[in-house]
């Protein structure tokens, strides 16, 4: 089984070489920068904090942020793990702002979609396609906060489990177990809009099916050594639920991956106007 990767050689060596130009004072590296990451953190903003106009002050705030302290960032860690360490930070200041914050975890089924504009008339398979990327929406937001990021950072963002832990000062071990857990709780919710099954039963498993949505988890994180997944792919060749339960959490991953992430013009344009102040002379 092949183990999708993160981020790029092409992206890092991208990063890297508009760092250097932006610390050097280049303003034009400065904002292809922020024309890199603005889509990347409005979206982590809108899922975390679940309020778009929340979202927007955490992409404006992070992004102005980012451009203030880019001539003091050394490269301790990666560029992506730094901006998203600032924008969280930004998350927690808003939620305990707000009085609105709610105090437990609701169920998908209390938790509303978040708005969508009213779509031009659609194909079926299209409308199907938008009802699909709600429910995943709906099953992210419903998952506890802590579960919620672990899983933007890693599924949606693409971060590494390193990186995630750095950006949540917690160890690489509880960003995985946390991980696996939101990986299964997501597939479990997604499942009946997809058609899918559930996942095999502890019955199954009894009868010498592994836990295959686990091990497909860790296989991804590069926690299976070769033998076991040897094991696991002759046993997935002869077992279509288990086949099948696999497929499906890949496919879940796979829509976390290409969740959209449009930036509104006027929170663009808010940014630049913020970008053009903080490099006038005199500044």
């Amino acid at each position: 089984m092949a183990r999708e990767e993160s981020a790029t050689d092409e992206d890092r060596a991208r990063d890297a070489g508009l760092l250097d130009a932006a610390r050097a004072g280049d303003p034009a590296a400065l904002e292809a920068l922020i024309a890199r990451y603005q889509a990347r953190i409005y979206r982590f903003g809108l899922k975390m904090c679940r309020d778009p106009e929340v979202a927007k002050d955490v992409v404006q705030d992070t992004l102005i942020a980012m451009a203030r302290g880019v001539r003091d960032f050394r490269g301790g860690s990666s560029l992506s793990t730094w901006l998203y360490t600032i924008a969280r930070s930004y998350c927690i200041k808003a939620r305990r702002r707000s009085k609105f914050a709610p105090s437990d975890v609701q169920s998908i089924d209390a938790t509303p979609a978040l708005a969508l504009p009213d779509p031009a008339p659609r194909s079926d398979d299209a409308l199907d396609a938008k009802r699909t990327e709600q429910v995943l929406e709906r099953a992210i937001v419903a998952l506890d906060p802590k579960y919620r990021e672990v899983l933007i950072l890693r599924d949606v963002e693409g971060l590494t489990a390193p990186e995630v832990a750095e950006v949540l000062g917690i160890s690489v071990d509880a960003v995985k177990s946390r991980l696996h857990r939101a990986r299964m709780d997501v597939r479990a919710r997604v499942a009946p809009a997809l058609g899918i099954g559930p996942a095999p039963a502890l019955a199954d498993r009894r009868r010498g099916c592994p836990d295959v949505l686990g091990l497909f988890s860790r296989h991804l994180e590069g926690d299976v050594d070769a033998e076991v997944c040897a094991e696991m792919e002759r046993h997935l060749a002869a077992c279509e639920p288990c086949r099948g339960a696999c497929a499906s959490l890949r496919q879940v991953l796979g829509m976390c991956r290409a969740a959209p992430a449009e930036v509104p013009v006027t929170v663009q344009r808010s940014v630049q106007r913020a970008l053009r102040d903080l490099l006038a002379p005199g500044a």
